[in-house]
């Protein structure tokens, strides 16, 4: 079976210190639980970053910033920045990060409720419009869907030649207003991608381990990270992204599964090594 890709979310734009005082806001922050997650065994980072105070943002210098640091004790990782930003940020702000030309970069492919008033909009041309701009700069995107919609979306716009191959999925499920985190919605997905498209789970919350489980099992790959997640156990919070990806690696012993280093990554979604 292909060797194991495992991203981790570090931060996000939601999750607080209060929530989990793991979750790094500086950039030295970020750059500590980048490397601890890179030496148990993510060969991707997902960015999001953040001010000092916990403020999520995307300029483009603290991107900058953010890179450089993790690069300096991570190299050859793969450092993924997100796209999506924050509800409420407007499009030519969430693209900010692929001007720094990183390998990938995050495409949301369709809208989603987020909980009460909360709405993260993805309108078609805004997913039109985002990969138009990604890949001008040469990035590949990660095809974020949060429910079969999403999927059949990217096929669509794929058909009309404006989401290039090669196509990595990242199913996001779990979250309040997306698609549940159940097995059967995970084979839904799975069940509904080209065969030669790649594709990452990312589980929220208590939906974590469960869906890094079955993707391993099933030949997928994996996110996890205090982003998704806060906890290791019920009711145990994780002391970090290390403690979460550990986990994973875990799990994918038990089924066998060798663990992709950064340049295998690289070969595995068709990148320059």
């Amino acid at each position: 079976m292909e060797k194991l890709i495992i991203t981790c979310a570090i931060s996000g734009a939601e999750v607080t210190k209060e929530d989990n005082p793991y979750v790094p806001y500086t950039v030295e922050e970020m750059a500590i639980e980048a490397y601890n997650a890179y030496k148990a065994g993510a060969s991707i980072i997902h960015l999001h970053v953040r001010e000092d105070d916990g403020t999520p943002t995307q300029n483009v210098k603290r991107f900058d910033e953010a890179i450089i640091a993790i690069k300096e004790l991570c190299p050859g990782v793969i450092i993924q920045p997100s796209t999506g930003g924050a509800v409420g940020m407007s499009n030519d702000e969430r693209l900010q990060p692929i001007y720094l030309k990183p390998e990938m970069c995050t495409l949301d492919c369709g809208s989603v409720n987020f909980g009460g008033d909360e709405v993260f909009i993805n309108s078609e041309n805004d997913v039109i419009y985002f990969a138009e701009k990604i890949y001008e700069k040469g990035i590949l995107p990660e095809l974020e869907c949060f429910g079969k919609m999403h999927v059949d979306q990217v096929l669509r716009l794929y058909k009309k030649g404006l989401i290039k191959d090669h196509l990595h999925f990242s199913f996001v499920l779990g979250i309040p207003g997306g698609m549940t985190g159940e097995e059967r919605d995970f084979l839904f997905l799975k069940d509904s991608i080209p065969s030669n498209a790649t594709y990452s789970v990312a589980g929220v919350g208590r939906f974590e381990f469960k869906l890094a489980e079955l993707s391993i099992k099933h030949g997928g790959h994996v996110r996890v990270g205090l982003e998704d997640n806060i906890y290791i156990s019920k009711g145990v919070k994780a002391l970090g992204n290390k403690a979460l990806v550990e986990e994973v690696v875990r799990i994918a012993k038990t089924y066998g599964r060798e663990i992709a280093s950064p340049n295998e990554t690289r070969k595995i979604l068709g990148l320059k090594v």
